[in-house]
């Protein structure tokens, strides 16, 4: 991560808008998933396409990955080089990819209700 500057202050950071894409359907799908069928998930909010749903057992499958993907790590790490997930129904075999679409500058105190002034232990202003 960058030091603070003016330009990037401490209490900002980057975070990647997801969108997590039906690649491929290998099985039977009994949620008549199709590929191409997705979600994407903006800083702390997920949504669907107009008028699409997306199964709650691939969606399950993705949530635990996607707070790492949403953020630069190490370029060795699993987590930049690797992009796909399983759904966990074996029969299915829905094959999701997840794709950093855009990168965004979060505030602290937008995503927490602690204050960063406090956190920090800088003097309150």
């Amino acid at each position: 991560m960058p030091e603070p500057t003016p330009s990037h202050p401490a209490d900002e950071f980057p975070l990647y808008d997801l969108t997590v894409v039906v690649e491929a359907i290998e099985g039977h799908c009994t949620c008549a998933m199709q590929v191409g069928d997705c979600f994407h998930l903006r800083g702390g909010k997920l949504s669907l396409p107009a008028g699409q749903d997306f199964c709650v057992y691939a969606l399950q499958a993705t949530l635990p990955l996607l707070p790492a993907k949403q953020r630069r790590n190490h370029p060795a790490d699993w987590m930049e080089t690797d992009a796909r997930v399983t759904c966990p129904d074996p029969a299915c075999r829905l094959i999701m990819r997840i794709d950093r679409v855009g990168l965004r500058t979060l505030k602290h105190d937008e995503v927490s209700p602690l204050p960063w002034a406090e956190v920090a232990g800088a003097p309150p202003a």
